[in-house]
């Protein structure tokens, strides 16, 4: 894999702004075949950072009706907490 299909996004969300203001940590959406040294050097290749330390977590899907008497679910992916240097910084835009 490379690193495009390993990092398919950037989570944003009110505890990731807080967590990357306090302790320059971002939330990335990994695929779920990804380990954490993957995942390490895909971030440092994309963003050109030193990624210091990584915690990944598997986020099991939610059940999900829309207007119908037939349930569904989401997908399950995969979490990945990535722990930047201080001088480092991910600029989203």
């Amino acid at each position: 894999m490379n690193s495009f299909e390993i990092i398919k996004t950037v989570r944003v969300t009110e505890k990731g702004t807080r967590q990357s203001d306090k302790y320059n940590q971002f939330t990335v959406v990994a695929d779920r075949r990804a380990n954490k040294s993957e995942i390490r050097h895909a971030v440092q290749e994309l963003f050109k950072v030193k990624v210091i330390k990584i915690n990944t977590l598997n986020v099991r899907g939610k059940a999900r009706r829309n207007r119908t008497p037939f349930a569904g679910r989401a997908p399950n992916w995969k979490k990945a907490i990535v722990t930047l240097r201080k001088e480092d910084k991910i600029t989203l835009t």
